[in-house]
């Protein structure tokens, strides 16, 4: 735990807010970088850090690509000169604690275009399309509660690599008491989900039960005890237990290749799609426009 207090940084600006239900904003911290920050006392609810932390962890072991993070300490001086920060609910303005908050490195940049959503036409070019599979089956075994989310970055050569984001409703969600269907955490856009061989479920179930999961333990020892809540901590364990069991992960993957095959004869991803927003990038010209601002500052 000291380690980790030690490496710490502090949130010394305050960009904007982002979107999302946990009301996170963009910051810059004390080692020069760029943060989505998400606060502990977050509408939506506790658990989240740990989930965000150990979600993100959970994905890195199974070598998927995601963005690094850290705690990131908030300052009680932080909050009262930036109240554009604070959250806003029914009642009004609502002041986030200080203390640390769950801090993921911004994907953004000059030169990086980033998207949200694709076209079906372009998920050819994204390299990692199989990882979708692989996520979508530790959501289903960590009760993830809303439907994965993810970031396409478009590479030089012109083809894309999905990067996972929030993860916060993992592990049964921020309050650690849901019981979710197995579909709720698929990706949005179903088309994704490409034809895999029964060869490859197989694989995926070896990497969940060869997991490092004493590692990740460690990680949770080492999370601000504020974050390691006793719902969040069981329902990781159920997690665990889960896919270490190759009977039931290959159950799930089972499952999920039926609905595949299910949704490619029905018309439910035009449904899906109608329901998207057009494919666009993450708003790039506004968060160029301010990053020189600040840059210039």
């Amino acid at each position: 735990m000291l380690a980790l207090v030690q490496d710490r940084v502090l949130v010394t600006r305050y960009i904007r807010n982002l979107r999302g239900g946990s009301q996170p904003i963009l910051v810059q911290a004390s080692d020069g970088n760029l943060y989505v920050a998400k606060f502990a006392n977050n509408p939506q609810g506790r658990n989240l850090p740990f989930n965000e932390s150990i979600g993100n962890e959970l994905y890195d072991a199974c070598h998927l690509p995601v963005s690094a993070w850290k705690p990131l300490l908030v300052t009680d001086q932080f909050l009262d000169q930036n109240q554009g920060s604070w959250m806003q609910t029914p009642g009004g303005r609502h002041r986030p604690e200080s203390g640390p908050c769950f801090g993921s490195l911004y994907l953004g940049g000059e030169d990086i275009r980033l998207y949200e959503v694709l076209p079906g036409s372009s998920f050819r070019r994204v390299r990692n399309l199989q990882d979708f599979w692989l996520a979508w089956m530790l959501d289903i075994c960590a009760g993830h509660t809303d439907n994965r989310q993810a970031i396409f970055e478009q590479l030089c050569d012109g083809q894309m690599k999905a990067v996972f984001v929030d993860h916060g409703n993992m592990f049964c969600g921020p309050n650690g008491d849901q019981r979710p269907h197995f579909r709720a955490s698929a990706y949005l856009d179903t088309r994704v989900y490409e034809r895999v061989s029964v060869d490859f479920r197989t694989s995926l179930a070896r990497i969940a039960f060869n997991l490092d999961v004493d590692r990740l333990w460690r990680t949770v020892e080492t999370l601000p005890q504020d974050w390691q809540t006793a719902s969040a901590r069981r329902a990781f364990a159920m997690c665990l237990e889960m896919l270490a069991d190759t009977q039931k992960v290959q159950g799930v993957l089972d499952t999920m290749a039926v609905f595949s095959r299910q949704a490619d004869r029905s018309d439910n991803n035009d449904l899906l799609c109608e329901r998207m927003p057009p494919a666009s990038a993450l708003q790039p010209g506004m968060q160029r426009a301010r990053l020189r601002r600040i840059a210039v500052a």
